[in-house]
């Protein structure tokens, strides 16, 4: 072999050698930089993960209280329904009563308002109509106690049921239903009690 022919062989193998580091380098590099990328991902990765469990957990946490919340809000209408059928099928009933029945309810709701002073009472015209003849003498028989007295007015009150009870300029309605309105919160307060309570 001639001296050319090691020269060239050297240079070749210095070369290839050259190469086999430059290659092996970027190898390394190559594996490093994959490496650093794999990593990098693995931690967007489970940073992701964590986000997105978090929030699907608030989202669900978020689900769960609105569905409460509107089932609790059903349910109170609900409830509120069912208390108002009840008044309403009260109201009803009341008006139902037989003529003694009801004028006797009457005379008590009078005493219950009734002041120590002459007052007018006023009925609807159906139960004007069909008021028993002893009503006044019995009314007034009640609500002596008071120290006042009450008249039947002729005229007819422009109301449903119960009566408007007037003293001078002061009147009061004691309707069935005015009488409901009025003392609601707790006519519900006990409705709700006997509907509900367990």
């Amino acid at each position: 072999m001639s001296g050319l022919d090691e020269i060239l062989n050297l240079i070749e193998t210095q070369q290839q050698q050259g190469e086999e580091m430059i290659l092996k380098a970027a190898k390394s590099k190559a594996a490093a930089i994959k490496a650093e990328g794999d990593k990098k991902a693995q931690t967007a990765y489970e940073d992701f993960l964590h986000r997105a469990k978090e929030q699907t957990e608030k989202d669900f946490e978020n689900a769960c209280n609105s569905a409460d919340a509107d089932v609790k809000r059903r349910i109170l209408s609900f409830k509120v329904g069912l208390i108002d059928e009840a008044v309403e099928k009260t109201i009803a009933k009341l008006k139902s009563l037989p003529d003694s029945e009801y004028f006797q309810l009457i005379i008590k709701l009078a005493e219950r308002h009734s002041q120590p002073d002459k007052g007018v009472l006023s009925l609807c015209s159906k139960d004007l109509a069909r008021v028993p003849a002893d009503f006044e003498s019995r009314l007034n028989e009640c609500v002596k106690k008071t120290g006042g007295s009450i008249s039947l007015s002729k005229e007819a009150a422009d109301i449903e049921d119960g009566f408007i009870l007037s003293y001078g300029l002061i009147s009061e309605n004691c309707s069935f239903r005015a009488i409901i309105e009025s003392e609601k919160d707790e006519i519900r307060d006990t409705a709700a009690r006997v509907l509900f309570s367990r």
